[in-house]
């Protein structure tokens, strides 16, 4: 069984930075592709960025130059370093793990940024 665990989250000032883990547990034999989404209220979730089980990465147009996705594939953690953050990324902050083409998400974590 796939389990997918977030932390991280939290209240920072605008400008200042966050880094969230997103730790998978339930994974053999394949390295998955890993993501992070938000959602904030009243919208809907968006992918913030996507890497893939060779490092690839790729960012939403919003938080390209802030934020940095990583992994670490001994550990099956993945990582998004947020910096310069800005109000309108508060949000509900979802780790994503396609597993042997199924989706498992996490229970989210709330960052929050205040103005």
């Amino acid at each position: 069984q796939v389990r997918v665990v977030e932390s991280g989250g939290g209240l920072v000032q605008a400008g200042g930075s966050l880094r969230l883990v997103c730790a998978a547990s339930g994974i053999f034999f394949h390295v998955p592709d890993m993501a992070w989404y938000r959602q904030a209220p009243g919208k809907q979730r968006e992918v913030v960025a996507h890497i893939d089980s060779d490092g690839r990465t790729n960012y939403a147009n919003s938080v390209k130059g802030r934020f940095t996705i990583s992994r670490d594939n001994a550990e099956d953690t993945a990582y998004l370093q947020m910096n310069t953050l800005k109000p309108e990324d508060t949000a509900v902050y979802y780790c994503l793990v396609n597993y042997f083409q199924r989706d498992y998400w996490g229970q989210g974590t709330q960052v929050t940024v205040s103005s």
